[in-house]
């Protein structure tokens, strides 16, 4: 599948414990022809925030929009636009809204984490 529309990507509010405000996007998968990752974008809304986690697999992020911070390395960083960070397998870590307005980033994952 050479593209798939933003109307046509599955997206899904995220209500979990320890998240607030975060919506996913997943743009690709193993199902539309990338073998073995899926990449997807997150955007946390105001006062929004992912969960404090770790999970066996890495992840690769790139900050697409609004600032926020990104708990890694045992510190929180600041992050804005443009920005590139890479969580290793087994690694704390959570983003944080620290804007008003929306705070988006891409998440690209081995197809295991995407489940």
């Amino acid at each position: 599948m050479p593209l798939l529309k933003k109307e046509d990507q599955l997206r899904k509010e995220i209500a979990m414990e320890g998240a607030l405000n975060v919506v996913k996007t997943t743009a690709i998968t193993g199902k539309e022809g990338w073998e073995g990752w899926s990449m997807r974008v997150f955007t946390l809304g105001p006062e929004g925030f992912t969960p404090r986690h770790s999970h066996p697999w890495p992840h690769i992020n790139y900050v697409l929009g609004g600032t926020g911070t990104l708990l890694i390395d045992g510190e929180e960083k600041s992050v804005s636009p443009g920005d590139t960070a890479y969580v290793k397998g087994g690694e704390l870590h959570q983003f944080k809204n620290a804007g008003t307005g929306d705070f988006s980033f891409i998440c690209i994952v081995p197809e295991e984490g995407d489940k």
